[in-house]
């Protein structure tokens, strides 16, 4: 079993958990235990699918023998009317994983439908698309695979997988060159995998990292930047680190971005903006 797919089970546990509790008593009053069915996901509205081979895991996980056949697959268009997968199994499995099953496609296809909008945008530019940690907290794994299917990238996942210097730990640090000498030191004597990726405010931190900071930081992002001001950065940089921007970035100015030839931006809104997407699972009746 994979790491994403141990993180995955215990979400889905807690979520039955949260759900299901002592019992769904809506199924067990009315419907034989022994009974089985088969149900169909109805798209409702068009955009990007996403959390398709999640729905497949979940009813699974619950059933093993569970018979799921798909008629699309995670990442592709999606237009209402369309059917994107058949379920056959015990009715019981069917109602119970229902609406996290909906709760979770719905989420993800909403973020995967806006970030493809955000990633269509960079087509033919050097410039990548990265999301953020502005998730929704317990569900951070499955936004952040919706992005991915969506055409962006991951960035870290959390505050353990990379160090990331912002505005307040150089603050509380007394500075851009305490905060990167002592991240520095840390990483070399506790974790020396641990990339160091350092926020600046203004060129003038940028030409601090660059004087202070070479062979230890892999990335400076370019906070709050207009693009004439991220281009005079890059060109200043040139390629000692990797480049991001980040702060007030939106479909109307992505492409202005882009054009400057940051390597990334980091884009919150890929996640914390998107809107669910209409979808319904229906009963089969045979």
């Amino acid at each position: 079993m994979t790491d994403f797919d141990n993180k995955l089970y215990r979400l889905v546990d807690a979520a039955f958990q949260e759900d299901v509790g002592d019992g769904d008593h809506s199924t067990l009053c009315c419907i034989p235990a022994d009974a089985k069915g088969k149900a169909v996901l109805k798209i409702k509205q068009d955009g990007i699918l996403a959390g398709l081979d999640i729905a497949e895991k979940i009813f699974k996980y619950k059933k093993q023998n569970a018979i799921f056949n798909k008629y699309k697959n995670d990442g592709e268009e999606m237009k209402a009317g369309d059917t994107a997968f058949e379920l056959e199994t015990y009715v019981h499995t069917i109602l119970q994983c229902e609406r996290l099953v909906l709760n979770i496609m719905q989420r993800m296809s909403g973020i995967a439908t806006l970030t493809k909008k955000y990633s269509d945008k960079l087509n033919g530019f050097k410039t990548q698309l990265l999301d953020t940690r502005k998730t929704t907290p317990n569900f951070r794994l499955l936004e952040k695979e919706a992005v991915r299917i969506g055409g962006g990238i991951n960035h870290r996942f959390g505050l353990y997988d990379m160090i990331m210097l912002k505005d307040n730990h150089i603050d509380y640090s007394g500075g851009l060159e305490k905060a990167i000498e002592r991240a520095w030191h840390y990483v070399q004597n506790y974790k020396p995998a641990l990339k160091i990726e350092v926020e600046t405010r203004s060129i003038k931190d940028v030409e601090k990292v660059l004087r202070v900071g070479r062979n230890k930081v892999f990335r400076v992002m370019l906070d709050n930047f207009e693009p004439a001001k991220v281009r005079e950065a890059v060109d200043l940089i040139e390629g000692a680190f990797e480049t991001e921007a980040s702060g007030g970035i939106h479909l109307g100015n992505i492409e202005a971005y882009a054009e400057t030839e940051v390597d990334y931006v980091s884009v919150g809104s890929l996640i914390h903006q998107a809107q669910s997407l209409d979808l319904s699972l229906k009963a089969v009746i045979i």
